[in-house]
């Protein structure tokens, strides 16, 4: 497993959990969190073993945004990270889950702030689970800046477009109740118990079949934009073929047999 000095990973059995780890900076992305982000989406896509991703952060903190100045460089240790963006000047941005999207479900666990980049992070990820006082918004037009990690395409597709434009024009905070008022979350949970909330989903989204999941997650983007008869031609043609899979056959067989289990006891 990768990792670096501000990006942990672990493996809790089938899923992979990344963790922003610079709790002294409220985990505000720099460098070397970007470069751990982008690897481990890519360890995870690469790796059959892993079923699904948690993304969470380190010390009651989810993320406050981008650090501006260790990105210019300033006090970023590592300068194999520097020739990784040289490398891949796109890496940010995969890193940020703007211009990269895991074939694994991701489920983030909030705590904390999450704000800013935090909040455009949050878009890219496919199940949110946050504790009671996290907080959430996008702050940067209270900052003379635009939030170009992906926001204003996003959120009015995710939520109401009323709800994403005043999130996106005011800058004002909102609580964790709030935004699962408006679908931006899906669970609003005690604070300190996002994560095992987190990995509680995630054990449920292992035990389906992998192919199947994938597909299904798959589908669901690619077909997002379409029109229903354009989508449901998309559907069929991503769907039939996972019909054919070891997967789908030990699923039905496995059905059958509990069906005439339940059928013996009655």
């Amino acid at each position: 497993m990768g990792g670096t000095e501000h990006l942990t990973v672990q493996r809790e059995g089938a899923t992979l959990v990344l963790t922003l780890n610079r709790p002294e900076a409220k985990n505000a992305l720099s460098l070397p969190m970007l470069v751990g982000l982008y690897d481990g989406w890519i360890e995870a896509d690469e790796d059959d073993a892993v079923r699904s991703i948690v993304l969470t952060g380190a010390g009651g903190v989810f993320c406050a945004g981008m650090d501006l100045k260790a990105l210019a460089g300033k006090g970023m240790a590592g300068q194999q990270h520097r020739e990784r963006l040289t490398a891949d000047p796109d890496l940010h941005w995969k890193a940020m889950l703007r211009h990269h999207r895991p074939r694994k479900p991701v489920i983030a666990a909030v705590e904390g702030h999450c704000v800013a980049g935090g909040t455009e992070i949050l878009q890219g990820t496919d199940i949110r689970v946050a504790g009671e006082s996290a907080t959430f918004g996008l702050f940067e037009v209270r900052r003379g800046l635009f939030p170009i990690g992906g926001s204003t395409v996003r959120l009015q597709r995710q939520i109401p477009r009323t709800h994403a434009l005043e999130m996106l024009l005011t800058g004002r905070p909102y609580s964790a109740r709030e935004a699962a008022g408006i679908g931006l979350i899906g669970h609003v949970v005690p604070d300190g118990t996002a994560l095992e909330k987190a990995l509680s989903i995630a054990e449920q989204v292992n035990a389906c079949g992998p192919l199947a999941v994938e597909a299904v997650k798959a589908s669901v983007y690619e077909t997002a934009e379409m029109s229903e008869s354009e989508g449901l031609a998309a559907e069929l043609k991503r769907g039939w073929p996972v019909f054919d899979t070891a997967d789908a056959k030990e699923g039905a067989r496995a059905f059958a047999e509990r069906r005439a289990a339940v059928y013996r006891r009655e």
